[in-house]
């Protein structure tokens, strides 16, 4: 705005000092540590009030566009996975047959991805349309132009109190540009050293104002493509496990099974007819103690270990000074994403067992099942390549308004409306369950020749020699094709802000306000292939949701400077959610501590509540069945076997098989958290900055699938006599437990319900120090570390409660977390050493085995760290050119021994990935300079 009253205020040394070490972390001179400066109030993450004090009672990690340069950062995702705080895994393109596998998230503390509020310049994000782990909303954050960013914010620890549902975990804000004085043209290109991954990004944005000022513009376009990585690009995934406690399998690529009497063996050729399958490499196997059959080691390499994508991202910002009250401001920011993978030869294949059970084979008298992994010269020319998956997503986001002041007034007011929607469209490759039966009818098992005499299976007198035989292209793609699936989230919401950041004086200083009122609308709609649910596609299923609410807020925000050392923050707010013909409101509440005994010093304390609202797929996903085992407790109780002596319960009731419903549940209460910190900063001369925090979560009522056994074990209490049998709970509970006529179980439906906790503690810390050495140049240094001190989950009320730090079968997340970087400047050379690291983890000995580290070979991998590096040299004015490598020593996975010559991915996926190193070229043009 061309003139806007400003409020200025002296700010304190400690401000001066920190502001120095972590916005200008390399600043050329260094600024003057005696003489009091004047800050323009801001609004940071954290706050809804404007103020001179960068560090307050909420600790905000600030990571800057030349900070996403330097440490060799690809993508928003790359900057927040790495970040010190991310010390949980997630699933990502890594994680086969995932149900986001072309999806990027972000874990904080360890906690669930959804519990990360995301804003994208202050206002929420859309939330991704497909389901993490096919039953969380979360966020999807892949779609970001990181060359368009000018920051990110990442704020620790509960804060609903102003930013509403979601943020337990915390927030991160990604700040877009907002003013450019020219063009700048970005130019970047790169591979990986072991093979696969090769990018190429280009971008360009410029600004323009008006010759008065009043009007300013920004445009930027972004576009960037990425080839995929393969498993066989890697010497670890190439092939099944060559080093591991049991000798290297091969795949079971055609196999005939029995259970009667294992492997059968039946072609007459030993596997030379398909001996050219799989690159050349099928051939007899023998697994010791089964039996023979046709196979290849090298089958897992036919799977993406990272995505193949093409995107553009288009945004533009601008603003109008109407006057010198009123300014009118809008935002766009558009992303069109395409990404590629393939989930693997594992999950590529077909076999008898699906929809046959078992045949039977007269000639044989035995029982049998066809098993057939499809390899890539059956295919096509391209093989793997022409049977990938592709999710092609559109992204929306609209903002809109009017900021000002109010007349002569010290109060200032933001209107303004925002717009988001996600839409995602999921080609997934498909085999088409008829017509494959009906080939390998017609090729190998021939016509129907009656039933198993004993059981009842289908009866068969096969061609065995032709099931041992390739399958042409023609035949393949006729019985194959693409299912496609859209899904979609929207999100509109109107917002309303007043601030006076001047309301009255006190002793320490002026005391603020601000109110903020908001009003919106959500929606989420998942519409799976109509294939995918009628039983069309083989070995395949999905599930339909939807659903809608009305949403809406009040927030308050105090800030009082009751002396001159010590700050108190009160916020407020109320949600509610209008869905399904009820309301779910949450009130929640933060206290906030700033005191400063000297300029240099800061300790600061917060304590508030945390909610997440029951999501609009907890509240609407529909139903799908599933097949479990459960303690039928009421039969075992009528045998003599009281509830926790059943292990001598006959096996037809202590494990009772039966049919399962899941679904949501529009009876959810939302998840709720009482989260405090603590800290200090410490900052005795100018960029230099010391920051401990610790953070202490309590968190009930998660969602999780209600436990069968949970049931049954109400059921007995209710027709025990226990609980009255009329009572709610008791009608409800046998509701939902269906029995036949000789009173055994056979279904048991079990919805979302609230009923897990966990606890949390965790301490953070950074240190930042920047010095001007003159003709040598300026160094600054940046660090930061988290620690996980105590975290303990309980699933059910009846489990024990699971030490995660400890359990190595319930989480494989290191407990500690830290990452750094070292900046050297001179003249117009730049360079940078990054530096990422992570504490010992339980190999898979460890992570497979209930007893944990008890369990035979089981053992901690040790820590792990991986390097980046990157120089940049400017060229002539207004011409850099930087080469940076991310990964320098091209460290892969460590050789964890636990793992069994089965397996073809040895190693972590939650922990670790196996780009190696890359490398980039990049030329960056600022116009006009």
């Amino acid at each position: 705005m061309s003139s806007r009253k400003a409020s200025r205020l002296k700010r304190h040394r400690l401000t001066a000092a920190v502001f120095a070490a972590i916005v200008l972390p390399a600043a050329g001179t260094a600024l003057a540590q005696d003489q009091p400066k004047e800050l323009d109030r801001v609004t940071v993450t954290g706050s809804l009030i404007p103020q001179t004090d960068i560090e307050t009672a909420t600790p905000v990690m600030v990571i800057s566009a030349e900070d996403i340069h330097a440490r060799g950062f690809t993508s928003v995702a790359d900057v927040l996975q790495k970040s010190s705080f991310a010390t949980g895994g997630v699933q990502g393109s890594q994680s086969s047959a995932s149900f986001t596998q072309g999806a990027k998230t972000v874990s904080l503390f360890g906690l669930p991805p959804g519990y990360v509020k995301y804003l994208i310049d202050g206002r929420p994000m859309s939330s991704y349309p497909a389901l993490y782990n096919g039953s969380d909303t979360f966020n999807n954050i892949s779609g970001i132009p990181i060359d368009l960013v000018d920051r990110i914010e990442i704020l620790p620890g509960g804060q609903s109190s102003l930013y509403g549902s979601d943020a337990i975990a915390g927030v991160i804000n990604v700040i877009l540009k907002k003013k450019l004085d020219g063009a700048v043209l970005d130019i970047r290109g790169g591979g990986t050293s072991e093979g696969g991954g090769n990018s190429f990004r280009v971008s360009i944005a410029d600004g323009w104002s008006s010759a008065d000022g009043r009007v300013n513009l920004l445009g930027g376009v972004q576009y960037e493509k990425q080839s995929p990585i393969w498993a066989y690009d890697r010497d670890l995934t190439k092939q099944y496990n060559q080093n591991g406690t049991t000798p290297q399998l091969s795949g079971r690529d055609i196999l005939i099974n029995s259970p009667f009497t294992r492997y059968n063996f039946l072609d007459p050729d030993n596997c030379a007819n398909v001996a050219g399958l799989f690159g050349g490499t099928t051939e007899l196997q023998t697994r010791p103690g089964f039996g023979q059959y046709c196979g290849s080691i090298y089958t897992p390499g036919y799977r993406t270990l990272d995505n193949g994508s093409e995107s553009t991202q288009l945004y533009a910002h601008a603003t109008f000074d109407f006057n010198d009250n009123v300014q009118l401001y809008g935002d766009v920011l558009y992303s069109h994403e395409k990404v590629d993978y393939h989930i693997g030869s594992g999950y590529t294949w077909w076999g008898t067992s699906a929809d046959f059970g078992y045949f039977y084979d007269p000639n044989l008298d035995d029982l049998l099942n066809l098993q057939k992994a499809f390899a890539p010269e059956e295919m096509g020319a391209r093989g793997f390549k022409d049977t990938m998956n592709h999710d092609i997503s559109d992204s929306l986001r609209v903002t809109f308004g009017a900021k000002g002041t109010l007349g002569a007034s010290n109060w200032d007011y933001d209107f303004g409306g925002t717009y988001t929607e996600y839409k995602l469209k999921e080609r997934s490759f498909a085999r088409w369950a008829d017509k494959m039966d009906q080939y390998f009818i017609d090729h190998v098992l021939g016509p129907q020749v009656g039933v198993d005499p004993v059981y009842g299976y289908a009866a068969f007198n096969p061609d065995y020699a032709a099931f041992y035989q390739p399958i042409s292209p023609e035949d393949f793609a006729a019985m194959t094709g693409y299912t496609t699936s859209h899904s979609k989230t929207s999100d509109s919401m109107l917002r309303f802000q007043v601030t006076n950041a001047t309301l009255f004086h006190m002793p320490g200083g002026d005391a603020g306000l601000a109110v903020v009122a908001e009003l919106g609308k959500q929606k989420w709609d998942y519409d799976p292939a109509p294939e995918l649910l009628d039983g069309t596609v083989w070995g395949t299923t999905s599930v339909a949701g939807g659903g809608d609410r009305d949403r809406y807020a009040v927030t308050s925000e105090l800030r009082l400077p009751v002396l001159t050392p010590l700050t108190v923050t009160l916020s407020g707010r109320y949600d509610a959610f209008d869905a399904a013909g009820r309301t779910i409101d949450k009130p929640t509440y933060s206290v906030g501590l700033e005191y400063r005994p000297v300029d240099s010093l800061l300790f600061r304390g917060k304590y508030g509540t945390a909610f997440r609202a029951p999501t609009l797929s907890d509240l609407f996903q529909g139903e799908s069945g599933y097949y479990s085992t459960v303690i039928d407790y009421t039969q075992c109780a009528q045998l003599g076997y009281a509830p926790g002596n059943t292990d001598n319960c006959p096996s037809s009731a202590s494990e009772r098989q039966f049919f399962g419903t899941q679904s949501g549940n529009v009876d959810l209460k939302p998840i709720n958290a009482d989260v405090w910190s603590a800290g200090l900063v410490w900052s005795p001369i100018d960029r230099m900055a010391l920051t401990v925090d610790y953070f202490n979560w309590d968190i009930d009522d998660e969602v999780t699938q209600q436990s069968a056994n949970g049931l049954t074990l109400q059921e007995l209490a209710c027709r025990s006599g226990v609980d009255d049998i009329n009572s709610p709970l008791c009608q409800q509970t046998l509701s939902q437990i269906t029995r036949n006529t000789q009173g055994n179980i056979t279904d048991i439906y079990t919805p979302k319900i609230n009923v897990s906790n966990q606890k949390l503690e965790a301490v953070t810390a950074s240190f930042n120090y920047g010095y001007d050495f003159g003709a040598w140049g300026d160094l600054s240094l940046r660090t930061s570390f988290t620690e996980n001190l105590h975290h303990t989950y309980q699933q059910y009320a009846e489990d024990d409660v699971v030490n995660l730090l400890t359990n190595p079968y319930w989480s494989s997340d290191p407990k500690r977390k830290a990452d750094g970087s070292l900046t050297w400047k001179l003249g117009d050379f730049s360079a940078t050493w990054y530096v990422n690291w992570f504490s010992e983890t339980p190999n898979y000995a460890a992570r497979n085995n209930p007893i944990g580290y008890e369990a035979a070979n089981a053992r901690k991998l040790g820590s792990w760290a991986t390097n980046n590096a990157s120089v940049t040299y400017e060229l002539f004015d207004g011409m850099e050119v930087s080469l940076l490598v991310n990964n320098v020593f091209n460290r892969m996975p460590p050789y964890d021994f636990s793992y069994l010559g089965s397996s073809g991915a040895p190693y972590n996926e939650y922990n670790w990935d196996l780009n190696g190193r890359t490398y980039y070229l990049e030329l960056r043009y600022a116009f006009g300079h």
